[in-house]
């Protein structure tokens, strides 16, 4: 998430209304100056985040969710927020819900996402990244880098070691097959108007296998709890009882499938790339971290980094391909077009992944001719 000071706007003139008195009686329970409230933050979805201070003591702030009953599910993040509490991970308390609204009340986790500290020279934690190449947003890693992913990646072992089947929605190949489904969809026929059926091409065919591989691999992992956007924009350095700790937002689309997901969107960001060798770094650490706790104790994955490297790989070609759909979907759509500058990145994680599996051959060279990109055919290292 963004967190900003922009003023409030409505499109619904009754949903102003319904808050505007909602939010009256909330001024009087809770001790709140109306006139501080302001835009705190807005997402992908259709959520968004205000933020006002108490009248009595300025300096603490609560957050208010506005998410439309009819397009988010609000009882899927009361869930969840519960769940992630009593494992132990830092997140807003729920301090009041208006169930019919969709308007919620929670504790505010801070002004800092772990996104802003990695890029700003200054701040709580200090200087902890400098930009690399401005125009591909890659990121300088420092030594503070690392031990705030070591936080990050501790709180995921966290809620990873609360999972239980049967309590969350299933990562299942149908639900797998969906989100691999905005690709062509949104990414193919509507941002590269590509044509899937040209004469004497069967792509759709050849999109069907490679979908069907990823989906193979990605189910052949441990289940967990996946948070499902596990990335340095929504988690925040806050401080808890004096002590600074990375609190967790954006879970409630969580769900119960491979293990592989989250750490691979964590090194595999959205919005900035690291270099290759800091992404193994985290990842190896995170491997061991969770064999220690039991977490890969099967399928070969316990003794194996390689073979635990190729299944997030594998689990992150499957996001890239999604969210190369979703933000083109993002921006044409939903006319949020800044999401566009950043598909690019995703392209580069397809291909980076396609080129080092031969198996991978054949949708690396449908990508290449959809990007227009002419490579020379020879001898390659490295690839297996």
């Amino acid at each position: 998430m963004q967190f900003n000071t922009n003023p409030i706007a409505w499109n619904d003139p009754k949903r102003q209304d319904a808050f505007q008195d909602w939010f009256a009686h909330l001024c009087i329970k809770h001790d709140l100056n109306p006139s501080t409230l302001t835009l705190a933050s807005a997402d992908a979805s259709f959520r968004r985040y205000f933020r006002v201070n108490r009248a009595l003591n300025p300096g603490q702030s609560l957050i208010i969710m506005d998410a439309p009953p009819n397009l988010e599910n609000s009882h899927a993040f009361v869930k969840i927020c519960h769940m992630m509490q009593a494992a132990g991970l830092l997140v807003p308390d729920v301090l009041e819900w208006q169930e019919s609204l969709g308007f919620l009340l929670l504790s505010d986790l801070g002004h800092q996402t772990m996104m802003q500290a990695l890029t700003a020279p200054t701040g709580l934690w200090g200087g902890l990244a400098s930009m690399g190449d401005e125009h591909s947003h890659v990121l300088v890693p420092t030594e503070n880098t690392l031990e705030l992913f070591k936080d990050a990646t501790n709180a995921l072992i966290t809620w990873q070691l609360a999972s239980q089947p049967h309590v969350l929605p299933n990562y299942d190949a149908t639900l797998l097959h969906q989100e691999l489904a905005f690709f062509p969809t949104w990414y193919l026929a509507q941002n590269k108007n590509f044509n899937l059926q040209a004469p004497g091409q069967n792509w759709t065919e050849l999109l069907d296998a490679v979908f069907a591989q990823i989906v193979k691999h990605n189910l052949s992992t441990p289940s967990v709890f996946v948070h499902r956007d596990f990335m340095p924009r929504n988690l925040m350095l806050a401080l808890d009882e004096n002590e600074k700790r990375l609190g967790v937002l954006d879970f409630q689309d969580s769900v119960y499938g491979p293990i592989t997901y989250d750490i691979a969107s964590l090194m595999r960001d959205a919005f900035v790339s690291w270099p290759e060798e800091f992404a193994l770094d985290v990842t190896i650490r995170y491997w061991e971290n969770a064999k220690k706790h039991g977490l890969l104790d099967s399928n070969g994955l316990w003794n194996d980094f390689g073979a635990f490297y190729r299944e997030v790989e594998w689990m992150g070609l499957q996001r890239h391909l999604k969210i190369a759909g979703i933000f083109s979907r993002l921006s044409l759509r939903d006319q949020k077009h800044h999401y566009a500058k950043d598909i690019p990145r995703f392209i580069n994680y397809i291909r980076s992944t396609c080129y080092r599996y031969r198996e991978l051959g054949p949708f690396l060279k449908f990508i290449d001719e959809v990007e227009h990109i002419q490579t020379q055919d020879g001898f390659a290292f490295g690839r297996v």
